[in-house]
């Protein structure tokens, strides 16, 4: 069957009626059956027109052989629109005829146009396609809310950025309490998704009417937008490979982050730093930075880690190793005067260790708990809780001259490889310059070393600490991880290496 269609945006004097438009293509027609499809008052700019839709379902049916118009721009003025149809028609072998401007895909030459179109309706996607992809990047790097879901803990506000106008995020209090909690805990070294999920059961926290989910947790953990980014996170992502759109000055502590999909990655993940974007955002943070990145880190690491045991005999259980081997240090208890007792795992496996002597595991136990004391008395002053800390600005000042350096030196060093004798020469010279610089900022910033532990924590810790008897097992072994990263010991030697 012949279809015939025909399409009038207006009836004006000066537009050609449909009816003519029929009359015109008669004439391909000579004689033969055929059905009309007339849409009038739809404009050409797009496809989505009534009698062209039933027109496209019934050459899917295989009920059209051949489809005539009185002119290309009846049935499409969008090259993009026109080269969709021509698919169509090769798909379905379903012949194209304008009749007054002899466009016959029947034809060498109707094919040949056929081509031409294609070649300039690609030309036109990928123009677009870039266009869009440029302002969309243009604008994300300067900080404008680019549109999607608002995230959890905050709402919309209509804003301006530099006279543009455009919205940015302002905090949600009871959702923000949320996220701040999900934060605290999972803070805990010991702290699961699943504990999170528990204790939001057990006190019927939702998420917008939902039940929290591992995923949704764990997105709102590794996204940045809620972090209040210093020159720490600024530090975290370069390390990490992250593109860094915005000035490391500008790291301040205050506002959160936009991440985006880098540029030139092709299928790369959002949750894969390496080679995505960052950039600070115009709205303010409410994370602090070392909690975020204590959590950010612990993300990191959950394929790398299993989930922390429940101490059964000891708080030390996974934090001591024998001092031989790193292997880890196991409870035994023997019906002895001392009953309890560390020994080495790998030598109780495999005897392929000498072993860590005999440490007996309530005198080693009350040790530790004098050095974690001796520790935090280096930590005399605790500030209130929730009062931030602050970076000497002179710090800050050192630190960025420090990361300029190091991206200086690895610019001069990409050039080795194409440098000839007088440039080598200049590079080396160069290098061993921002060497003995480098050197001596990493002295100065030295004298203005911060103490990044979590000062609240450390108040809670202290106050554990003095009540040690009284707490749990599971409460004591917390305390230990939160101080802590690893003991090697043997009964000769003891090496603590402290988290704080």
């Amino acid at each position: 069957m012949i279809a015939v269609y025909a399409r009038q945006s207006v009836d004006r004097e000066d537009s050609i009626s449909t009816d003519s438009q029929i009359e015109a293509c008669e004439y391909e027609i000579r004689g033969a059956e055929y059905r009309r499809y007339i849409d009038k008052g739809y404009s050409g700019k797009n496809t989505d027109r009534p009698r062209f839709k039933e027109l496209v379902v019934d050459i899917k049916k295989g009920e059209i052989s051949k489809v005539i118009v009185y002119r290309l721009d009846r049935i499409s003025r969008s090259i993009l629109d026109f080269a969709n149809m021509m698919v169509l028609f090769s798909k379905y072998q379903v012949e194209f005829v304008s009749s007054t401007e002899k466009f016959d895909t029947s034809t060498p030459m109707g094919r040949a146009m056929l081509n031409i179109c294609m070649v300039f309706a690609q030309l036109e996607r990928e123009t677009i396609q870039q266009r869009v992809t440029d302002a969309y990047y243009s604008r994300s790097e300067k900080g404008f809310y680019m549109g999607g879901r608002v995230p959890y803990g905050f709402r919309l506000k209509e804003s301006f950025i530099n006279g543009k106008r455009t919205k940015t995020y302002i905090p949600d209090q009871k959702e923000a309490d949320q996220i701040r909690l999900i934060y605290h805990l999972y803070s805990d070294p010991s702290t699961s998704y699943g504990d999170i999920i528990s204790y939001f059961q057990e006190y019927g926290i939702t998420c917008r009417g939902k039940p929290w989910e591992r995923a949704r947790i764990a997105d709102h953990l590794k996204n940045p937008i809620y972090v209040q980014a210093n020159l720490d996170v600024y530090e975290f992502f370069q390390q990490q490979g992250t593109i860094i759109e915005s000035p490391q000055e500008d790291f301040i502590g205050t506002n959160g982050c936009y991440y985006y999909k880098g540029r030139d990655t092709n299928n790369r993940k959002l949750s894969e730093l390496k080679d995505n974007r960052l950039v600070l955002a115009p709205h303010e943070g409410f994370i602090p930075s070392d909690i975020w990145l204590k959590c950010r880190i612990k993300c990191l690491q959950n394929k790398q880690i299993q989930p922390a045991r429940k101490a059964v005999n000891t708080w030390l259980a996974g934090l001591i190793k024998c001092g031989n081997c790193h292997y880890a240090l196991t409870f035994k208890k023997y019906n002895t005067r001392r009953s309890r007792y560390l020994l080495c795992s790998h030598k109780l496996n495999s005897k392929a260790c000498k072993g860590a002597g005999t440490i007996y595991a309530d005198e080693f136990e009350a040790m530790i708990y004098q050095e974690m004391m001796k520790k935090l008395e280096e930590f005399p002053i605790l500030v209130k809780e929730d009062a931030p800390v602050l970076e000497n600005p002179k710090a800050a000042e050192l630190r960025i001259e420090l990361n300029k350096i190091g991206q200086e030196i690895e610019s001069l060093m990409d050039k080795v490889a194409l440098a000839n004798e007088t440039l080598m020469a200049f590079i080396n010279r160069r290098i061993e310059d921002l060497a003995a610089k480098q050197e001596k900022l990493e002295h100065e910033l030295a004298g203005y070393a911060l103490n990044r532990a979590d000062d609240n924590r450390l108040n809670q810790i202290h106050d554990y600490l003095s009540k040690w008897d009284k707490i749990t097992l599971d409460d004591k072994r917390k305390v230990a991880n939160s101080l802590i990263e690893v003991i090697y010991a043997t009964s000769e030697n003891v090496d603590i290496h402290w988290k704080i």
